[in-house]
């Protein structure tokens, strides 16, 4: 298990060791929901039989069913794999520590709060700087978003953002110098039922 783990880490670009990113993934599936909740406690009588009448299943998980949250606790694992530190970020953006902490109150960079401190998302930087048009489109995310959703919205291709005919994630159509606004105007959208 542990060499299948370590290539299928090493070909996702993932710099961590196997015991690193399953601590990783249990502390992420610990934050989620209990393993098997039943859905309809969390509703008063009224509530589940209106849920119901509308069609929506308020039965608990079944044995040997497969458990929703995987998905989630794998991409939450590989977001916090892949995130930096408050130190790093200054030292990739070549400024002091207390300039990303003010970048983060004032919602100019994004990122969570984690026992050892403040984690930042990679996706949210270029090399040596901060993505174009970062707080363009930060400032219209909604508040309620968790960070992962964020992150999923800027690594996922957009239909409205072309590049060379191709649909682009709003990650890249901001580093090709795409117009944020375009981006900004998608990212207001999160949360929204379609």
């Amino acid at each position: 298990m542990t060499v299948a783990l370590e290539n299928v880490l090493a070909r996702a670009g993932l710099k961590v060791s196997p015991s690193e990113f399953l601590a990783l993934v249990e502390d992420a599936a610990r934050r989620l929901s209990p393993a098997n909740p039943d859905p309809s406690h969390y509703f008063s009588t009224d509530q589940r039989e209106a849920l119901t009448e509308a069609g929506l299943d308020l039965t608990p998980r079944r044995d040997g069913e497969r458990d929703y949250r995987a998905r989630t606790v794998a991409e939450h694992a590989v977001l916090a794999d892949s995130s930096l530190t408050v130190g790093e970020a200054a030292r990739r953006l070549g400024v002091d520590d207390s300039r990303i902490r003010h970048r983060l109150k004032e919602s100019r960079l994004t990122g969570w709060k984690d026992q050892g401190g403040w984690r930042l998302p990679a996706w949210q930087f270029t090399p040596t700087s901060v993505l174009p048009g970062l707080e363009v489109v930060l400032r219209a995310v909604p508040r309620d978003q968790p960070v992962l959703v964020v992150a999923a919205f800027m690594s996922t291709p957009q239909t409205d953002l072309v590049i060379n005919g191709k649909e682009a994630t709003p990650r890249q159509w901001l580093l090709a110098g795409g117009d944020p606004e375009r981006v900004a105007e998608l990212a207001a959208t999160l949360g929204t039922p379609v």
